[in-house]
């Protein structure tokens, strides 16, 4: 099996539940992943509205939604599968969505697991966000994401504060492990741990993909970033701004870097 790979984390700057400006901003960042060669390109959590939690209802994405269409047609051009997050609703259900739209048009959907809520000392003296059970039903779509011979496992945000989750990824034959996320200044260090610690104990390449500019009415960490299945850090965004990380595997061989606007 070949051991070649071209993973990306987009970092982007939401503007609240404007879905149309959101979705432009993530076809720039596409357009230049594809000029990059990047076969995967993961977005944060809820990308396409912001982590806009009293919006969600109202904003919430079905799996035919032809808001999806433009992203769809650049993923086919592109020859780049995404992973882009939003609400979504099933049923009588809402859930906080990933979905993966792949060059041959696949569309595939993991719904976040583990809900959470962020709490007061992340903005001492203003406003948090609802806790998302307040709004979110938990999901159980967990879909794996195809890269050529590999296989990738999503987790949104919370879901890796599940030590099985990346567990169950390895054991499904997983060789990556696409975390889309939204967190704070004060949350870097753990996350950061957490996720490099993963990707050691699992042999698994992870990718991070946080907003780079506030959002929900919180400071992001923004510092997407790429480490390889031994630990390394291959690539890392700054604090604040888009950009992309970008991790290229050729034999075993990794090398990584930044693209920015």
């Amino acid at each position: 099996m070949s051991s070649s790979r071209s993973l990306a984390a987009a970092q982007t700057v939401p503007v609240r539940g404007d879905v149309a400006t959101n979705t432009r901003r993530h076809l720039d960042l596409v357009d230049a992943a594809a000029g990059e060669d990047v076969q995967l390109l993961v977005f944060p959590e809820l990308s396409l509205t912001g982590y806009e939690l009293d919006l969600a209802p109202a904003l919430a994405f079905t799996e035919d939604d032809a808001r999806l269409d433009p992203l769809r047609a650049r993923a086919a051009s592109g020859g780049v599968t995404l992973v882009v997050g939003a609400p979504v609703r099933s049923g009588e259900k809402l859930h906080i969505g990933a979905f993966v739209l792949c060059p041959d048009g696949h569309l595939g959907l993991t719904t976040k697991r583990r809900l959470g809520a962020f709490p007061p000392e992340v903005n001492p003296g203003g406003a948090v966000p609802p806790p998302e059970p307040s709004v979110f039903c938990p999901g159980e779509r967990d879909e794996l994401v195809r890269i050529d011979e590999h296989f990738a496992s999503i987790a949104i945000c919370a879901d890796t504060g599940d030590a099985e989750h990346p567990l169950r990824a390895a054991r499904r034959g997983a060789r990556s492990y696409l975390a889309s996320m939204f967190f704070t200044p004060g949350e870097l260090r753990a996350e950061e741990e957490r996720l490099r610690g993963y990707a050691i104990q699992h042999s698994l390449a992870v990718v991070l993909a946080n907003y780079g500019g506030p959002t929900g009415g919180l400071p992001s960490a923004g510092h997407s970033a790429i480490w390889s299945q031994s630990g390394e850090l291959l690539a890392q965004l700054p604090e604040s701004g888009p950009g992309l990380a970008i991790a290229c595997e050729d034999e075993e061989r990794w090398s990584g870097r930044t693209r920015l606007p």
